[in-house]
């Protein structure tokens, strides 16, 4: 005979509603009665009715997660660290890119296919403010970035402005003083580029530098390849620069590639930062200083609130801003021989509520 949730029920000492939290996934059971019940179920062989078990609880054990562009490695990163975080939780991540385009990331929150998995993670770039409408509560959600706050829903951003501020201040600290950011978004009020730029100028400010348009390098999308053009335009601008603060790691690595061809010394002419802290920047020559603004603490903790959510748990809305630091790197002139210098940056770690769950934002 199959062996059914009532005979684990039984070798486990468990009632069987708590054999079903278990295969559900249901996050707050204790460890030792996990540990009870698993064993129960690996000793006698259990085997979930997969197919039942979804019809019954309209569950797919599925879960999507929304971002602009595989190509860049810092979303090609997340993806990897969600699917990780959503595999202890027995759970599948579907992937869909938005390109970065507003009827696409429209689609994905209100599409047929949003019905497809049990909970989306979402991080939009062509939204706005003006677009809170468009997250309804009805299914669970979180977002992810700088685009829209205040939306109904859980929300996991980074620590921007306090991130580029100390990254700014740090290459000051190293005796620079003609500081260039690459980047920037002219006329921006919402997003990774204005909260950077904004931090950009605190940095200086708490250094003790004056703001210098002429040393704002502005980027559209931020690829090698916007990254190289900004520099090169600086460079061609003959504005006086001993340090570039990349807005991301990919924008960095084009702006290496630029200085190298200028022959210009990294970091003895110019000391190089960027932000994401991607793999590609340990393997750089020089290897590139970077802000690691805490990717794998986002992907958990998106994952676990969204988890929360679909088991149907309430409670207010949460934004939660995980730590960041800043790791040194050879193009700052700070580590040698794959030695890194780490310092962290303060106001991150934090957790706020932002709105009571089915509350208008």
């Amino acid at each position: 005979m199959p062996v059914t949730m009532h005979d684990v029920a039984q070798r486990a000492g468990v009632s069987i509603k708590t054999v079903s939290n278990v295969v559900n996934g249901y996050p707050h059971i204790r460890p030792q009665t996990r540990e009870r019940v698993e064993e129960a179920i690996a000793h006698l062989g259990y085997r979930v009715n997969v197919s039942a078990r979804n019809l019954r609880t309209r569950r797919t054990d599925m879960i999507t997660l929304a971002v602009p562009e595989l190509s860049l490695p810092y979303f090609a990163q997340l993806a990897d660290a969600v699917i990780r975080a959503a595999e202890t939780r027995g759970l599948t991540v579907l992937i869909e890119q938005t390109g970065a385009g507003r009827e696409r990331e429209i689609e994905v929150l209100v599409g047929q296919r949003r019905q497809m998995t049990d909970g989306l993670i979402f991080s939009p770039l062509a939204l706005g403010p003006e677009d809170v409408g468009l997250l309804s509560a009805e299914r669970p959600l979180v977002v992810l970035g700088e685009r829209i706050f205040d939306a109904p829903a859980d929300h996991v951003t980074m620590n921007n402005v306090a991130a580029a501020r100390a990254a700014t201040a740090h290459l000051a600290g190293l005796g620079r003083r003609r500081i260039a950011v690459l980047g920037a978004h002219e006329g921006e009020r919402v997003g990774s580029a204005a909260l950077r730029t904004e931090g950009y100028r605190q940095g200086l400010a708490e250094a003790g530098l004056p703001f210098d348009p002429a040393l704002v390098g502005e980027a559209g999308l931020w690829h090698r390849s916007t990254g190289a053009d900004a520099m090169a335009r600086l460079l061609d601008s003959g504005v006086e620069i001993d340090a570039v603060f990349a807005l991301n790691d990919a924008m960095a690595l084009g702006a290496l590639h630029v200085l190298h061809a200028r022959q210009l010394d990294v970091p003895g002419d110019v000391a190089l930062m960027g932000f994401d802290d991607i793999d590609d920047v340990r393997y750089s020559v020089p290897t590139i200083t970077s802000v690691d603004p805490g990717r794998e603490q986002i992907a958990r903790t998106a994952v676990d609130l969204l988890v929360e959510r679909i088991a149907g748990e309430g409670g207010p809305y949460r934004r939660v801003i995980p730590d960041s630091r800043i790791v040194g790197r050879e193009s700052t002139g700070e580590a040698a021989g794959g030695r890194e210098v780490v310092v962290d940056v303060q106001a991150g770690g934090s957790e706020e509520i932002v709105a009571e769950a089915g509350a208008p934002a």
